[in-house]
Parts: structure tokens; C-alpha cells; sequence
């Protein structure tokens, strides 16, 4: 299925912006002088760039935008992915001046098909590494296979323990008196990939379901820009099911 003009959209860029500018008389056959300077001297390095996948409110993919204008974390926030389009997510992501691409699962025949279609959109917006927040979607291998080591998630409790699309309420209905959060990279299971890093939060007796989302959600939010630094700096190497950092 193709996507139309409106689902994706580059936020902050104005189609008559050339516009504004006037044409300069250059002479392109003059040789340069003893004092030129080649414009490559200051050419800026091309940034890490990443795609947050997200289908819900996007506390993580805010923490993450508030990490990079901090200048805590030198990546290129270049795309949302996200699933839902009316989701809170995605009016973050223009305010942010972040490219998103929203779609409609149901208007597709079948997961693959949709997923075609993002990749076709990740290779657009030539992305490094896909980062999943919140994405309430298994990933098929139409995706895993050209990203293998390159799409990573974060779950809100300690894995492999409470798998699943609600870790914070299975943990604290279990009981147990400590749960956390994990950072992980994705495979073709449920929360099966190789741990990246984990954070423990205590649960005290006087916690309620909502204050314990609340320590989790402020772990997960200083622990994801975290790795994804680690991983841009070149600093996470994938071993098996052994996550190296140098």
C-alpha cells in the first residue's frame, strides 16, 4: 500500500523557502586564490541518526528529544514511527520539528506489508538505529533482518522476568520487592533480545501502582538517552547473547 502525501511530514521546512534567497553572479571558471579556503575544511560530520517508534503519549521519545537540546546526547532525532496517528506522540514530534510517518495497521493486509513500507522510510531518512518507545507492535523480520544489532527497546521492569505489554503491573501484583527497568536489543520474540543494560527500582510497601510507574518511568527516562550514547560513540559491541561495552 502506498502512503500518501499527508502521512508523512517533515516539520519546521517551508517548500518556497528557496525563495528567499537572491541569485549570485559567481564566476565558476575563476581559479581559486592562494588564500581560498576549501568549504570541506568546516563540513560538520554526519550526526548518528535515529527513528523512535511510539504509540502512545511519548514520555520516552520527549526524554529523549530533551536529552539531544541539553547536549547530552549528540544524535539526530530524524524520524517518528508511530501507528497511531492521533497519538500524543506525534504532536510532540512537530513540536519537536521531528519528521513523522504514521500509518494505520488495519488499512494494510498484513504486518509485513506495513513494515515494507517503514523500511522504505528508514532508508529514506537513512537511519542508524531504530529505537522503540513505547511501539505496541511485535517487529517481523522484514525489519529485523536489514537492521540486525540496530533496533533496541526498553522494558519497564528487570527481564527476563514480567515480559510483555504490562511489566509494571505484573510486577507489582507478583509482589516482589524489587523490579527495574531494561534495555534491550530486539529479536523475534516477546522481550527475548540481549540485555544491554538494566536499572533495579525498590518497591516500598508504601507504594502504589502509580507512584511505582512513576520511579520507573523517571529511570527509564535518564537510562535510554544513556545507551543510545553508548551505542553512537561506537561503545556497545554485540557478542551472541553477551552485550560488550568498551
Amino acid at each position: 500500500m502506498k502512503r500518501t502525501d499527508q502521512e508523512i511530514h517533515a516539520a519546521g521546512r517551508s517548500p518556497d523557502a528557496s525563495e528567499a534567497y537572491e541569485e549570485l553572479d559567481i564566476d565558476e571558471t575563476a581559479e581559486p586564490s592562494e588564500h581560498s579556503i576549501d568549504a570541506s575544511t568546516y563540513a560538520q560530520p554526519r550526526k548518528f541518526r535515529i527513528a523512535v517508534f511510539a504509540s502512545g503519549s511519548g514520555s520516552n521519545f520527549q526524554a529523549i528529544v530533551d536529552a539531544v537540546k541539553r547536549r547530552e546526547l549528540d544524535v539526530e532525532v530524524a524520524l517518528l514511527v508511530c501507528d497511531k496517528p492521533q497519538a500524543k506522540v506525534v504532536q510532540r514530534a512537530y513540536a519537536a520539528g521531528v519528521a513523522a510517518f504514521t500509518f494505520r495497521p488495519k488499512e494494510y493486509a498484513s504486518r509485513e506489508d506495513y513494515e515494507a513500507e517503514i523500511l522504505r522510510v528508514l532508508e529514506e531518512h537513512e537511519i542508524d538505529l531504530v529505537v522503540l518507545a513505547g511501539y505496541m507492535r511485535l517487529i517481523t523480520r522484514v525489519l529485523l533482518e536489514p537492521y540486525e544489532g540496530r533496533i533496541i527497546n526498553i522494558h519497564p521492569a528487570l527481564l527476563p522476568s514480567f515480559p510483555g505489554v504490562d511489566g509494571i503491573g505484573d510486577a507489582f501484583r507478583y509482589g516482589v520487592k524489587v523490579t527495574g527497568v531494561t534495555v534491550h536489543y530486539v529479536d523475534d520474540g516477546m522481550d527475548t533480545g540481549p540485555i544491554i543494560a538494566q536499572e533495579p527500582v525498590r518497591i516500598e510497601p508504601d507504594d502504589t501502582l502509580e507512584t511505582l510507574a512513576a520511579k520507573i518511568h523517571a529511570v527509564e527516562h535518564r537510562l535510554y538517552p544513556q545507551v543510545i550514547r553508548q551505542i553512537s560513540e561506537g561503545r556497545v559491541r554485540l557478542e551472541g547473547r553477551r552485550v560488550v561495552f568498551e
